[in-house]
């Protein structure tokens, strides 16, 4: 029988860069946003978003400067605010903990890829592939996150189609970009998931079962 919803969990370690600033209030519960800055091996600073609910903001006050850890879901909406719409992503906190662990950013997500694979070559000739991946929550609706896979694994994400089920491994990072409207340029952070490893799911037609790439 098929799930009703995709695997999608995240778990971070990093310093809050700010306090918690009002994002808006849905059901009679207010939601909030602060900046994590989670450092990758390499010494380069991710700076995500987490959403927070008042609750879990009651359990575990958020503070400029506090170490914590972070575990939720990754989470998408359209912005329609403004110029243009935004795929706006965020890790949704299901818990949070102050910690004094080593910095840490992974993330595992099941899905359907909802839109064809881009393969293209950085200056330098490394093959990259962008996707978007359609995962399904419990009640209904879905987050379409755009993820990023490099090498070897870019030429495997090229060669799937429209409707392919994958579960990968990952992180969410964070990059700035410069966007040019009505001649007028501005810097912008984008956000998406840098594919690590990656499975497809449904390689047989008799049984699900998962086919390492």
């Amino acid at each position: 029988m098929e799930r009703e919803w995709n695997e999608n969990h995240v778990l971070l370690r990093g310093v809050a860069q700010e306090a918690p600033v009002f994002s808006h209030e849905n059901r009679g519960e207010r939601y909030t946003v602060f900046p994590l800055a989670v450092k990758r091996l390499s010494g380069t600073v991710d700076t995500l978003p987490v959403l927070a609910s008042s609750q879990a903001l009651a359990a575990c006050p958020v503070k400029p400067g506090m170490s914590m850890e972070v575990e939720g879901e990754l989470r998408s909406f359209n912005n329609k605010s403004g110029r243009g719409r935004r795929l706006v992503l965020s890790v949704f906190a299901r818990r949070m903990a102050a910690s004094g662990e080593p910095d840490q950013n992974h993330l595992i997500l099941e899905g359907v890829i909802c839109k064809k694979p881009a393969l293209r070559r950085t200056p330098l000739g490394r093959e990259i592939c962008d996707f978007i991946l359609a995962v399904n929550r419990k009640y209904g609706r879905a987050d379409y996150l755009p993820c990023i896979s490099w090498g070897h694994v870019a030429a495997q994400t090229a060669a799937l189609e429209v409707g392919s089920q994958l579960r990968l491994e990952g992180r969410m990072q964070s990059r700035t970009y410069i966007k040019v409207l009505d001649g007028e340029s501005t810097e912008r952070t984008a956000f998406e998931v840098s594919v690590m490893r990656l499975e497809k799911w449904g390689c047989s037609a008799d049984h699900e079962k998962r086919c390492i790439l």
